[in-house]
């Protein structure tokens, strides 16, 4: 259970979390950094070669349980590698900002992210937290907004209340949401014009950030030519079974953790000046996704940490997380709800926020939410 955040604004300072921390816990070490990503990689590579023996040797009717079961695992482990490629995007691999972006670059490429262009909005997520008119994901839908216009919308309405209407939506979003972020722009900030993660006169970028969504690009251009090369030389469906379908699960989890992170009926948004940095980053909730917690590299049970202080690297973040508990009191949020039942929830009472306000919480079609 999520318990509201205070209304009143924080009574420390961000100096007073920092100082809180063991200094040591900042440090960032690339040999660390590497051997949790070489450790990923072996993993993976073990992976694709059990898969490979799948095929050659087990019969027929285990395959439907051995293919699935790499898939799911295969999945958890890249999105591992996912998540410290996104560290890289933080500069908190390494102390040098050239390992960070040729590390990110490369295995952020390979999991085809734009790995800059994401850099940029994801840093812009980070600096504007919970805040209604700045934030980049998952941005809430006002009442006005969601007010249906007329006799069909009314009609569409009463169907996306239902059971099914609420399971096709989270197999959309877990599914296709990432794909919809980053081509366009769903879910966040409206824009008078076109806006993705690939154009650099998206009305996301800056014109300084040209030739970082130029080069995010040509990663990605890179690999679907290295998974085009694949499919012609050992088959397409080769590619969707090894490749693919673990991809898939990837943008699953990625989804469903940012999703869960800053989705709960007790979980505030800010306008205005009642915005500010700490109030934002404690917008956050961290989960608990049992032993994919480690496999995650703790991006689910260290998140709070993650956006006081993102340059921490993910090996610390757990035990500066113990540090903050107590400084930050009933401030810090946190939700031990099964992962699949605290989607549910979020996406069946977390409908919209009111059009105006400088303090506002999820509400629910139908009924005002009651905070717990």
């Amino acid at each position: 259970m999520v318990v509201q955040v205070p209304l009143a604004p924080p009574p420390f300072t961000i100096k007073e979390l920092r100082d809180a921390i063991p200094a040591h816990l900042f440090q960032r070490s690339t040999l660390k950094s590497s051997v949790y990503l070489g450790a990923d990689l072996a993993i993976i590579s073990a992976l694709f070669y059990v898969a490979y023996l799948i095929d050659q040797f087990a019969p027929t009717q285990f395959q439907w349980v051995l293919w699935p079961a790499y898939w799911v695992i295969q999945g958890a482990v890249m999105t591992g590698v996912w998540v410290i490629a996104h560290e890289c995007g933080h500069q908190a691999y390494s102390d040098y900002k050239i390992v960070n972006n040729a590390v990110g670059w490369v295995f952020h490429s390979a999991l085809l992210v734009p790995y800059h262009s994401w850099r940029i909005t994801h840093g812009m997520h980070h600096k504007s937290t919970a805040h209604m008119n700045r934030d980049q994901v998952f941005v809430p839908s006002t009442r006005s907004a969601i007010t249906p216009k007329s006799k069909t919308g009314e009609l569409l309405e009463l169907t996306e209340d239902t059971p099914i209407a609420s399971f096709i939506g989270i197999f959309l979003m877990s599914t296709i949401g990432w794909l919809g972020y980053i081509i366009f722009n769903v879910a966040s900030q409206k824009h008078s014009r076109r806006a993705n993660h690939f154009e650099p006169s998206s009305p996301i970028f800056k014109p300084d950030h040209q030739w970082d969504v130029i080069i995010s690009d040509v990663g990605i251009a890179i690999m679907l030519g290295i998974l085009g090369y694949a499919s012609v030389t050992f088959g397409f469906l080769q590619v969707v079974k090894y490749y693919v379908i673990p991809y898939m699960f990837v943008n699953f989890w990625l989804v469903t953790i940012t999703y869960l992170q800053h989705t709960h009926v007790n979980v505030p948004h800010y306008r205005g000046d009642d915005w500010t940095f700490i109030r934002g980053a404690l917008a956050t909730i961290d989960r608990d996704y049992g032993i994919l917690n480690h496999v995650f590299h703790h991006i689910t049970d260290s998140h709070v940490c993650h956006h006081l202080f993102s340059t921490m690297p993910h090996y610390n973040a757990i035990e500066a997380t113990e540090h903050l508990k107590k400084v930050l009191g009933s401030y810090y949020l946190e939700d031990k709800t099964p992962v699949l039942q605290a989607l549910w929830e979020s996406w069946t009472l977390c409908h919209f926020v009111e059009d105006d306000g400088g303090v506002v919480y999820y509400k629910t079609k139908g009924k005002e939410t009651k905070t717990k």
